[in-house]
């Protein structure tokens, strides 16, 4: 194997001159990125710059919207997901999404966390009660919420604390085996203890999944990422790693917005 390919299977995605339009107005410009497998990486830039876009571009969701326009390639561990060939229920079952607000569906916490499982187990393969029993364990242990629940699983999910709901429905991602976790700005709808109890379970996660997470938050995008990509008006301006991002800044525009001279 040489260097290239090395490199390239070291990485959860890889874009190439990915461009994005929403309409006549173009959201991404030629966006290039190489997220390595297995770290954490934040995306940080003022609000409009195109986090959220890059991060719904990744699995897809952008598409639901008639009137998006999407060129390039996005690799994700090693295919292009833009491919027409490429079924999107496969997309998204390799890739979770986790958004701004929980958004737990109107079930028990049990089921929440089993919903994906059913929905991708072929049909006519049977899965007992008690494999269902331990699935949920697993992934609650996983999430770090299994001592809080384990006695109300039948109870609605909306009935849990935000940010209890937010680690169900990361919880509810998990069965199904995905290789790279999206989150967008997952701790704006919480309080500073729920904020740091959702943060150590991104750090838990950290290995068994590749997660790129968007905030707004500096000090988050501090602490809670290895990696760190600033983007400005739809372009990428910066990506290393974070402590480097922070304290010495390769642009002039990623030190002005570190420092709270804009955004």
């Amino acid at each position: 194997m040489d260097n290239a390919t090395s490199l390239q299977a070291d990485l959860a995605v890889r874009t190439r001159d990915l461009n994005l339009w929403y309409g006549t107005f173009q959201a991404l410009f030629d966006v290039d990125l190489d997220i390595k497998q297995g770290i954490i990486t934040s995306l940080i830039g003022p609000s409009g710059c195109g986090k959220s876009t890059f991060l719904r571009a990744i699995n897809r969701i952008n598409e639901r919207l008639g009137y998006v326009r999407t060129t390039g390639t996005i690799d994700v561990c090693g295919h292009n997901i833009l491919d027409e060939s490429v079924e999107l229920v496969q997309v998204r079952k390799q890739i979770g999404m986790v958004f701004q607000r929980p958004n737990p569906l109107p079930l028990s916490i049990r089921d929440n966390v089993l919903c994906g499982h059913r929905l991708h187990t072929p049909k006519g393969e049977r899965v007992s009660r008690e494999d269902h029993d331990d699935i949920v364990e697993e992934v609650l242990k996983q999430v770090l919420l299994w001592d809080a629940v384990k006695d109300i699983l039948k109870r609605p999910a909306i009935s849990l604390s935000l940010e209890q709901q937010q680690k169900l429905c990361i919880a509810r991602l998990l069965p199904v085996k995905p290789t790279l976790l999206l989150m967008d700005e997952p701790c704006s709808a919480l309080d500073p203890a729920a904020t740091a109890a959702v943060e150590e379970l991104i750090w838990e996660l950290k290995g068994k999944f590749t997660i790129v997470i968007v905030t707004h938050n500096m000090a988050q995008a501090r602490r809670a990422s290895d990696e760190c990509i600033f983007m400005l008006m739809g372009k990428v301006v910066e990506h290393g790693p974070t402590d480097q991002t922070f304290v010495t800044p390769q642009h002039k525009e990623t030190a002005d917005y570190i420092e709270g001279r804009y955004g």
